[in-house]
């Protein structure tokens, strides 16, 4: 008896079970009251084990001919294994009990997800030489696959195969199947099928259908297509679900073409495509931004009668948002309504998301109170952009209050959600609060994931707070929790950013001493570490260790390597590895061609940095603020200012918004070497004497301003002129604080610029302007000089404002003049 209890102490019901309706009982009389009278005493009998010896005693039915039924007919597995211990002590335990009675307590027992007795079962029939049937054996391989024990249900499927030459039924298979697709197992999964296609009777319509889109999932779609001709007419019946899945994997490689020309030869062919189709089809155009072909889709799913769900509605809003096209809430929430369905939760969270990525707060929140009036209940993803971006704003306060919001709605406060707070404070710089939380967090029970405190001691190790960064690791260790390839590399580029190059050392070597391999990231973190302190060997051989561990060096390797050789004065070997990286097909990236073109302006070889930059813009890329500003700095110290100048003009037509370096390399170019700008005017190419900058220098300078002034709104104008309003007033503000005040000439050159940016009614508001008339005459003369610079046809309005403050001035003296004159007569 202790055995039994002990084995029915491990069995655990199924939190809902399903109702299972007794079959018909077709068997003689006899058997079925045997039957019943043997599930009587299993149930009810205090001392069954005697009952079944007296109920036994003077039948002619021995237990191997009965137990199977029994095993049929029961539905609590605590009985079946009462029955089968009582049997296994009998003398005659051989021949009570014989494969046909165990696999149909091998199907109660799956049945119920009872795996260890299962298991404990299948042992001793193995011991026993006794084979499952092939029936009990798909149960089994079925159960498991539903409890997600793949593996497991693997094996079981090769025992059926290998040893017992007969395979799982159709259902058992394609459920192996289809759970090996998912587990992305591919080529396990063909190798279950091409066993399945070889045994009659093994595969079906479905189990094609399951490998298509396993493979088509892959990118693996002429392979899909194969199988299905392969399969063609021998049991394969291709429709519409085959279409789907080819459909959808030629979208999920990319290619356009071939999804749409499948989606044409599936309409020729007679196939109705479903609302699934055009679901795929709308959502692969989406991703190419092709929105006209949407609308087209769209109409044709109402020309068909096809239904047109929310889910369809919802990937175009997002499929918008994502590429930047101007949303409007409400247009959006109606367009979805007046087309027949109702904006649900994923509609508000896709808004909410794409409004507080463009900042606009306000509407995040009001379509936040506007889907809760509709009756819908806010989720995680409903606030925690909010969150984000109020922690980026800085109002932690109002994060906090959104943050607690979830639990007075009814949402737990969960990992994902503390998380999203404990991220988006950090990002804002307060870790302090991120930390608090944290232990919040952990006082309400929900403990934290290395993810978690790799956000935390990343933070503390950009504040400088590496000592607290280490506790934080040792908390982590203490919560059994590993150290992982993010975590390590976090603390490595910590130590190594404030210049503990050995403690990133001995930490990057204890990870990989522990078994964990550090990932190109790791490796990567490690060789900027010994870049930065000019140990290029120790570098290289790290990007060695970095191959043997089977990572190939990525672009951010080759670059930090790069630079580490520039900035050590070796444009040689910077080279020689660039080449190298062009060998392996490795794509230089801005930050590459930006360490070359830095290696060649401090030799002073500013033709070859310049001939760099041009091959970065035809590969694709655009260069950024460090690329622009080198340039910029190394012509100015070159004294070829007018390039500089240039330059400066490309990089603000590319939107690249200058820096405090930029702005102090042209300052002072232009300051140092007004002889050489205005005595290389006559010998200047026709692209630098287009050169806005260096006209309004040279006229400033002819017109007895102060060099560097002159210097100071040459630079402002260009700003202004590229519609850059906002960085010419920090830089106005900048010129301010070292003694340099607004001027008539950039004061015009302010009110040009929010004139061009469509702000123009907003120019008194931005700008105090208190002119005598002598200056507005200034300012006049050279807002009409920026006309010049506009496109044909085109005029700034700041000549009409400044023309009307001049008029308004002249006006108010002569009224003067006349007051004094008629006070002098009186």
């Amino acid at each position: 008896m202790s055995k039994i209890n002990t084995l029915l102490s491990r069995i655990k019901p199924l939190h809902h079970p399903k109702p299972i309706s007794p079959s018909p009982f077709p068997y003689p009389p006899h058997i079925k009251i045997l039957v019943k009278d043997i599930i009587q005493i299993l149930s009810t009998h205090p001392h069954w084990e005697k009952s079944l010896e007296t109920r036994f005693s003077g039948c002619e039915t021995p237990v191997s001919g009965i137990a199977h039924f029994v095993f049929d007919r029961i539905r609590d597995p605590g009985l079946g294994l009462k029955l089968f211990e009582w049997a296994s002590k009998r003398s005659d335990f051989n021949d009570l009990l014989d494969g046909f009675s165990c696999s149909s307590l091998l199907k109660l027992l799956a049945r119920c997800r009872v795996f260890l007795e299962v298991e404990n079962l299948l042992e001793t029939m193995k011991c026993k030489d006794l084979a499952p049937t092939r029936e009990a054996l798909s149960f089994v391989i079925g159960a498991y696959v539903d409890s997600g024990l793949v593996n497991r249900a693997l094996e079981l499927y090769h025992i059926a195969y290998d040893i017992h030459n007969y395979l799982p039924d159709v259902i058992a298979c394609n459920a192996l199947l289809n759970a090996l697709i998912q587990q992305k197992k591919v080529e396990i999964a063909r190798e279950v099928y091409e066993e399945m296609v070889k045994m009659d009777g093994c595969w079906d319509n479905y189990s094609v259908c399951i490998m298509v889109r396993g493979l088509c999932k892959e990118r693996k779609v002429e392979e899909g297509r194969k199988l299905i001709n392969d399969r063609w007419g021998k049991g394969c019946i291709p429709n519409i679900v085959f279409y789907n899945a080819l459909v959808d994997g030629y979208w999920k490689r990319g290619d356009a073409e071939r999804a749409n020309g499948l989606f044409k030869e599936l309409k020729m062919k007679g196939f109705l495509p479903t609302t699934e189709t055009y679901g795929i089809m709308i959502n692969g155009f989406c991703k190419k931004c092709n929105f006209k072909a949407v609308d087209r889709l769209l109409v044709e799913m109402k020309e068909r009668g096809v239904d047109v769900n929310v889910q369809v509605y919802n990937s175009i809003v997002d499929a918008q948002i994502k590429h930047g096209c101007k949303t409007e809430v409400g247009k959006t929430l109606r367009w979805i309504a007046e087309n027949g369905c109702e904006p649900d939760i994923t509609t508000y969270n896709t808004l909410i998301s794409g409004s507080c990525r463009d900042g606009k707060v306000d509407e995040a929140e009001e379509l936040l109170e506007h889907a809760i009036k509709r009756g819908l209940s806010p989720n995680k993803l409903s606030y925690t952009p909010l969150i984000h971006v109020y922690c980026k704003q800085g109002k932690c306060v109002r994060a906090l209050d959104l943050f607690i919001g979830l639990t007075e709605r009814g949402h737990p406060l969960d990992l994902v959600a503390y998380g999203a707070l404990v991220h988006g404070l950090v990002a804002a710089g307060e870790v302090d609060v991120a930390l608090t939380v944290r232990d919040k967090m952990v006082e309400r029970g929900v403990l934290p994931d290395a993810n978690v405190y790799n956000v935390l001691m990343n933070g503390l190790c950009k504040k400088g707070r590496l000592s607290a960064a280490k506790l934080l690791l040792v908390e982590m260790l203490h919560q059994n929790l590993s150290l992982d390839a993010f975590v390590s590399a976090t603390l490595v580029d910590g130590f190594i950013r404030h210049g503990k190059l050995d403690e990133a050392k001995k930490l990057f070597e204890l990870t990989i001493a522990n078994g964990m391999d550090p990932g190109v990231v790791g490796y990567n973190a490690m060789i900027k570490g010994y870049c930065k302190f000019g140990m290029m060997n120790d570098a290289l051989t790290c990007v060695q260790r970095m191959k043997d561990g089977d990572h190939m060096p990525d672009e951010f390797t080759y670059s930090t390597i790069i630079d580490g050789y520039v900035k050590q004065n070796d444009l040689h070997n910077a080279l020689k590895l660039f080449g190298q990286m062009v060998k392996q097909k490795c794509k230089p990236n801005v930050v590459t061609y930006t360490s070359l073109i830095n290696g060649f302006c401090r030799t002073g070889d500013s033709s070859k940095a310049k001939k760099t930059f041009e091959e970065m813009r035809s590969s694709g890329l655009n260069p950024n603020v460090v690329t622009y500003t080198i340039l910029i700095g190394c012509f100015c110290k070159e004294g070829k200012i007018s390039k500089a100048c240039s330059f400066f003009e490309l990089m603000l037509q590319n939107r690249c918004i200058p820096n405090d370096v930029t702005f102090n390399y042209l300052i002072n170019g232009l300051t140092n070497n007004v002889a050489t700008a205005i005595s290389n005017k006559a010998n200047e190419s026709l692209e630098i004497k287009a050169s806005l900058m260096m006209d309004f220098f040279r006229t400033m300078i002819s017109d007895g301003w102060e060099q560097r002034v002159a210097a100071y709104n040459s630079v402002l104008i260009c700003l202004c002129h590229h519609k850059m309003v906002n960085a010419a007033l920090q830089l106005r503000d900048k010129m301010t604080g070292k003694g340099i005040f607004p001027d008539p000439v950039s004061l015009a050159a302010l009110v040009y610029g929010l004139c061009l940016e469509g702000r123009s009614k907003e120019w008194q508001n931005t700008i105090s302007c208190k002119l005598n008339e002598w200056e507005l005459q200034i300012a006049v003369k050279y807002s009409q000089k920026l006309n010049q610079f506009l496109p044909e046809g085109l005029t700034s309005e700041a000549s009409k404002v400044f023309h009307a403050l001049l008029e308004s001035v002249k006006l108010h003296i002569q009224e003067n003049n006349l007051i004094v004159s008629a006070r002098n007569r009186s």
